[in-house]
């Protein structure tokens, strides 16, 4: 019998049994096949949640020179855009954008504005939330001064971001210190519930506890900043009973890991500077699904149990991209399934050979031949939206950025966090010979820039020192001034940069690390003599653990360089 013959003989067979009464023994018979269809499994729901950080106002892309002379390109808002609309066309409705805090400060593009360009890029882009980093307390009031006066706003600035971005900024641990209720101008509880391809998403927004110490105090005292394992999970708890079947955390709280090779093994994390491990790893299992981090500006890619945790080296330059997968009968995530990539680079073209725009790979790779970039198979096309909205803001930094100082640089100076530095040392020597001071002191995050050789424009000098600061001197004696420099060198923020001074530091950061300290001359501190301290206003308010010497001196001794305003 051929084929077509069975199939008639089938339906014909089938139609005498529809038109006859049914015999109890024909239904098992039956019952099988039902069974098979009915069994088929649905196949799990895919969501791709896409994370940035540290992002400091870089709507432009970074040009870095190589040797021989091509000039490679990374990041930039507009082609980051591009990236972002490929993954939307791949899992259309499945797409969560997410940012990890520190969206504000550190250019001109940003700066200048209190960070409205960077809201309206970020609006343009589409992202459901952002944490609140440390930085976004910066500009203090709203209008060019800064630090608030008594009775006035120190959040102004921040609350016309909240109010103009179409997104949620979020954190669950930070509440206002007189009341301990959540800060009203906020505007939400710290979380965020969406629905990504009919799964409940929820987002639990997080702000490292350390902000009061690496912010200006005048701009952040009436706040407090709560350990984030209790908030977390309160939160997530909170989540889960709005209905949540997925919980991600943003977290402005970072870690390091120097092998993103294997992102099972996470023994190149650094456990010193794990702020975000310690979290993942106290909080109870199913409490989070994935976790995108920030504050570090260090690349990280690793599972801590079955979470995925991912943060990017920041400025624009790359971004990171978790895929989770949700069960459709029971809901819930199937880690095994879980897939990510940690700093996908942003890039326009690439290097025809190695396929990257990352001039860190780039700068021995002998030639260069750069092409169009492609992801996911695609051309990496720049959004002509954000390209509108990022062009005028950066015609006006381009005006103010080549200004001429009328200074020329004869060689690169670096900067260094963890020592003494070429830039430190040029910029702390400066300050003291300003101020007629015995004695410069400089945060080393303080600096964000290397200086480039060459003629020095306000643009230069404002990448390497982007904070509003005002030049404060604080007048201590001898001994006050041994005490302020034990606590400088011992809350580990680095090495300070000095001038006037010579320390002697041991190697490992602790509270007895300075060894011993002298005059520059090599004189000893005379214990009573009184002695002019320059430093950025940043620091004469006690940030850094410089408080706990500085709350102790009389009002009258602590000049913040205010008078003026």
């Amino acid at each position: 019998m051929t084929s077509s013959r069975l199939l008639r003989a089938l339906v014909a067979l089938v139609a005498t049994g529809c038109a006859s009464a049914p015999r109890p023994a024909e239904a098992p018979s039956q019952a099988p096949a039902a069974q098979a269809l009915q069994a088929a499994p649905a196949a799990p729901l895919r969501l791709t949640l896409v994370g940035t950080n540290d992002f400091h106002g870089w709507l432009m892309p970074h040009d870095t020179a190589l040797p021989g002379g091509p000039v490679v390109r990374q990041g930039g808002a507009a082609v980051f855009a591009g990236y972002v609309a490929r993954l939307r066309r791949d899992n259309p409705g499945g797409v969560l954008l997410l940012d990890a805090g520190d969206m504000f400060q550190g250019t001109l593009a940003s700066n200048l504005t209190e960070g409205a360009s960077v809201v309206d890029v970020y609006n343009q882009l589409g992202y459901a939330a952002a944490a609140l980093g440390n930085h976004e307390f910066d500009y203090g009031m709203e209008g060019p001064r800064v630090v608030p006066g008594p009775g006035e706003n120190p959040f102004g600035a921040l609350i016309a971001r909240i109010r103009q971005a179409r997104f949620k900024l979020l954190t669950v641990n930070v509440r206002e210190a007189a009341s301990g209720e959540r800060p009203a101008w906020l505007g939400n509880d710290g979380t965020l519930l969406v629905t990504l391809q009919g799964v409940k998403v929820g987002v639990v927004g997080l702000t490292t506890p350390t902000t009061p110490r690496i912010s200006n105090p005048a701009l952040v005292s009436t706040l407090r900043f709560d350990d984030m394992v209790p908030a977390t999970l309160e939160a997530a708890t909170r989540l889960r009973a709005q209905g949540a079947e997925v919980v991600v955390g943003i977290a402005h709280a970072g870690g390091k890991c120097s092998d993103l090779s294997n992102p099972r093994d996470t023994s190149s994390c650094d456990r010193s500077d794990g702020e975000i491990q310690g979290l993942v790893e106290s909080l109870p299992k199913g409490t989070l699904d994935a976790v995108f981090a920030g504050h570090t500006h260090q690349a990280m890619g690793h599972f801590f149990g079955d979470v995925p945790v991912l943060s990017t080296w920041g400025l624009g330059r790359s971004f990171g991209v978790v895929e989770l997968f949700v069960d459709p009968v029971s809901r819930e995530v199937l880690p095994e399934r879980t897939r990510l990539q940690a700093a996908i680079p942003v890039c326009a073209q690439v290097d025809e050979a190695t396929g990257s725009c990352d001039p860190r790979k780039l700068k021995d790779a002998g030639a260069v031949k750069l092409v169009p970039a492609t992801f996911l198979g695609e051309p990496v096309v720049a959004d002509p939206a954000v390209e509108a909205l990022v062009g005028p803001a950066l015609a006006r930094v381009e005006q103010e950025q080549r200004r001429p100082l009328g200074v020329t640089v004869s060689s690169p100076l670096g900067r260094d966090y963890e020592g003494e530095s070429a830039l430190g040392n040029v910029l702390a020597d400066g300050l003291r010979e300003m101020e007629k001071a015995d004695v410069a002191l400089l945060n080393s995050g303080g600096l964000r820039a290397n200086l480039k050789a060459g003629a020095i424009t306000y643009g230069d000098i404002y990448e390497v020192l982007p904070f509003d600061n005002t030049v404060s001197i604080v007048t201590v004696t001898g001994e006050e001034l041994r005490r302020l420099l034990v606590a400088a060198y011992g809350t580990g923020s680095g090495v300070f940069q000095q001038s006037g001074l010579k320390v002697k530091l041991a190697r490992c950061a602790g509270p007895e690390r300075l060894r011993d300290v002298t005059l520059a001359n090599g004189k000893p501190l005379e214990p009573a003599r009184l002695y002019r301290v320059v430093m950025p206003d940043f620091l004469a308010r006690g940030a850094a653990g410089l408080g706990t010497v500085l709350s102790k001196l009389p009002a009258e001794r602590i000049d913040l360089g205010w008078a003026a305003s």
